[in-house]
């Protein structure tokens, strides 16, 4: 397994060993974030950054669970950089991706801190995959559509998969 990415979305599932549905979220995001990078022509470092953060970015989560019982969103946001960082730097990713993923990672459910591109097309990624996994709202969806997509290929795709709804 030469591929770097292939080896982290082992890894990932390596955490989260007989836990199918965290499994399965964080490769739909992947496969989501590769789309919206694609369609955006992500550099790519960028897409890499984004790619490797959408594998990671609920890592946390099994972590948070142990220690608090529970797995809110500010706690897997504590508890995931530091096994993301651990996995990234084990497979010897250069240390400014390694800061970026887990600076993404550390605040992917704070939407006030989106910086840039590659953040901001991780939390759409993840939403496109929460919004179905989690049963979401024609309301919950709009809002998110209005107040929290920025890209055109995010939108096009919220538009494809909620044809019902009136997505600006």
């Amino acid at each position: 397994m030469d591929n770097k990415i292939a080896k982290v979305a082992l890894a990932m599932m390596q955490k989260n060993c007989g836990d199918i549905r965290r499994i399965e979220h964080s490769l739909k995001v992947f496969a989501y974030a590769q789309l919206l990078g694609s369609a955006e022509s992500l550099d790519d470092n960028t897409l890499e950054i984004l790619e490797l953060t959408a594998l990671l970015h609920d890592i946390g989560i099994h972590v948070a669970e142990k220690k608090y019982g529970k797995s809110t969103s500010h706690y897997q946001e504590t508890e995931g950089p530091p096994v993301a960082r651990e996995i990234l730097t084990d497979l010897d990713f250069n240390p400014e991706v390694v800061e970026r993923v887990c600076f993404i990672i550390s605040r992917h459910h704070t939407f006030t801190s989106v910086d840039r591109i590659d953040f901001q097309l991780l939390v759409e990624a993840d939403f496109l995959v929460n919004s179905t996994e989690d049963h979401m709202t024609d309301h919950q969806i709009l809002h998110f559509a209005k107040n929290i997509f920025k890209s055109e290929s995010g939108l096009m795709y919220l538009k494809l998969l909620f044809p019902h709804l009136e997505i600006e």
